[in-house]
């Protein structure tokens, strides 16, 4: 996925993940703390995931350094999400 972030004087475009590009909306589109304990990925992002896990795990096979950089970096990014979702339930509303 590519997003576009504009300066006053120059537009940069980056290619991000689809998993961390889901994470990235969900955040900017605003939220509760609600939909942030109910936030889950995609099947689609899961499933890419599942699979880079997989690779790094199963010896034979290939994980470019690409790869292993994205699981890397979205290990640390569920791991500050674990740490969202729990703060998160300070602020429900208990009905």
């Amino acid at each position: 996925m590519l997003y576009l972030t504009r300066y006053p004087s120059v537009t940069v475009a980056t290619k991000i993940p689809k998993a961390y590009a889901e994470i990235v909306e969900f955040f900017a589109a605003g939220t509760t703390p609600q939909s942030i304990i109910d936030f889950q990925l995609s099947d689609e992002g899961k499933e890419y995931l599942e699979d880079l896990i997989y690779r790094y795990k199963t010896p034979g096979e290939v994980l470019t350094k690409e790869d292993k950089k994205e699981l890397e970096n979205f290990l640390v990014i569920e791991h500050l999400l674990i740490l969202i979702k729990a703060l998160a339930h300070k602020y429900v509303v208990s009905e």
